[in-house]
């Protein structure tokens, strides 16, 4: 949301009967009422503002037309990966096992980068194990079951992000 888009918000609220008013867009969330509190909240920390103003005052005293700002928002990894991130589901209901025996190394641990058609756990239903295999190369973002949990068909298993 630009800051045209916000005098005109301000403007249509100002003219208009409404004795407050509240938006979230763009990860931003706007609450406005007149001769009351004015909020701006968002993730990004030059759109974090709060203060107390007269709406009717903002658009007398404000121009926004001249009005500029740069903002630089900045995305940690993490909210990339997360915002890309696949997940596995299972494909059966059963016994998850992250490794073939107790004694063995989980297939996969956070961080690990896995190929097309590596072993990544294996599920057991009525006493079969069953090898789940990776359907491409991604890299394991989050191990969402315990070893030897019970998972139910279609349950997410693992968060990946593709390669």
């Amino acid at each position: 949301m630009d800051y045209k888009s916000i005098q005109e918000l301000i403007k249509t609220v100002s003219d208009s009967k409404l004795t407050s008013f509240e938006i979230e867009t763009e990860g931003i969330s706007i609450k406005m009422g007149k001769g009351e509190k004015i909020q701006f909240e968002g993730t990004d920390p030059v759109k974090n503002i709060e203060t107390t103003v007269n709406a009717n005052e903002v658009m007398k005293e404000v121009s926004f037309e001249k009005a500029s700002i740069d903002t630089k928002v900045e995305v940690s990894d993490k909210e990339k990966t997360e915002e890309t991130a696949l997940t596995i589901k299972s494909p059966i209901v059963g016994t998850f096992y992250a490794s073939a025996s107790p004694k063995e190394e989980p297939f996969v641990k956070v961080g690990k980068k896995v190929n097309k058609g590596d072993t990544i756990c294996i599920i057991e239903a009525m006493k079969l194990m069953n090898e789940i295999e990776a359907e491409d190369n991604f890299e394991i973002i989050e191990v969402l079951v315990g070893n030897e949990q019970m998972v139910e068909y279609g349950q997410p298993l693992f968060k990946v992000a593709k390669l």
